[in-house]
């Protein structure tokens, strides 16, 4: 079964959202799609200082069975990446939510957060996939 953390924001297209203590919104994949996608070899990131409305593509992974496309879970510029993966993107398949991570944003509007799924929701979506 998946982790599914009960203090993250979900999008439906399996992105996770973290409110830091700083302001900015720290994004990954979920457990469910790293499993789903399986070994991911590869990790395209969004460039800095890129801006992103909510949905927009920001990203692909890359796994051994297929490639997906990243997408912004809020609107906002990108502050910083995870350069870790560009040498080490099976983070992404042992840690997701933490050493995984893909990219923090500077949100447009952080009222946005609310439109994303709860861990609950996001777990009851995933069960009926």
């Amino acid at each position: 079964m998946s982790q599914t953390p009960s203090d993250l924001k979900y999008a439906a297209t399996h992105e996770w959202a973290r409110l830091e203590e700083d302001g900015t919104v720290t994004v990954g994949i979920t457990d469910h799609a790293q499993d789903a996608l399986g070994d991911v070899v590869f990790v395209e990131l969004p460039e800095l200082e890129t801006s992103f409305d909510a949905g927009d593509e920001a990203g692909v992974v890359e796994s051994v069975k297929a490639a997906s496309d990243i997408y912004a879970p809020v609107s906002g510029e990108v502050i910083e990446v995870n350069s870790a993966l560009e040498n080490e993107p099976e983070m992404v398949n042992s840690d997701p939510y933490n050493d995984g991570w893909f990219y923090r944003l500077k949100p447009a509007d952080i009222d946005e957060l609310d439109a994303l799924m709860s861990a609950e929701d996001y777990a009851l979506q995933c069960e009926s996939e």
